[in-house]
């Protein structure tokens, strides 16, 4: 398949099938984040997989919806501050270099047959505790990964790219 036909392809699932994810298949999503560029090759980010279901309830509580509970898998992203790459006006590129390792992984899961939803309405606070991490990381996303119970929807409702796109200046 093409790119642009995985690209495509994935939507955000909030269905998942009661299937644990194979550890090769979870190491795959994560050697695409791995490989993800970032600013300065900083690299950023840490990733901890949460397959416990203990751990996996409490993480739900920081975002109390039932779907979230049905994923198998839960990937916590966490931003690094003190190791980003800031440009000379001070903007900070860690939430930019996460992001592009959060769709690397997304991307990476739906070739393997996986789906996953980017989770930002969450009490990062609360998973931070929960997870015993240091000050400098920052819990940026919460990304549940599983098999999904559900199909993709037929619109996506995407804007059209007449609407988004300019030529040699804004509009």
């Amino acid at each position: 398949m093409s790119f642009l036909e995985l690209a495509k392809k994935r939507y955000s699932v909030r269905s998942y099938l009661d299937r644990p994810v194979e550890k090769e298949k979870l190491l795959q999503v994560l050697e695409a984040a791995r490989i993800a560029p970032s600013a300065v090759n900083k690299q950023p980010w840490n990733f901890i997989v949460v397959t416990n279901e203990n751990t996996k309830n409490k993480i739900a509580e920081t975002y109390p919806r039932e779907w979230f509970k049905t994923a198998p898998a839960v990937i916590v992203v966490c931003g690094d501050h003190s190791k980003s790459w800031k440009r000379k006006d001070g903007k900070d590129h860690c939430n930019i270099d996460v992001a592009i390792a959060i769709d690397h992984m997304t991307l990476a899961a739906t070739d393997l047959g996986l789906g996953t939803c980017w989770v930002c309405a969450f009490d990062a606070k609360q998973c931070h505790k929960i997870l015993g991490l240091p000050e400098n990381l920052e819990v940026i996303a919460l990304i549940p990964i599983g098999y999904p119970a559900d199909t993709a929807p037929e619109n996506k409702n995407r804007m059209d790219i007449s609407e988004i796109v300019s030529w040699e200046k804004y509009r």
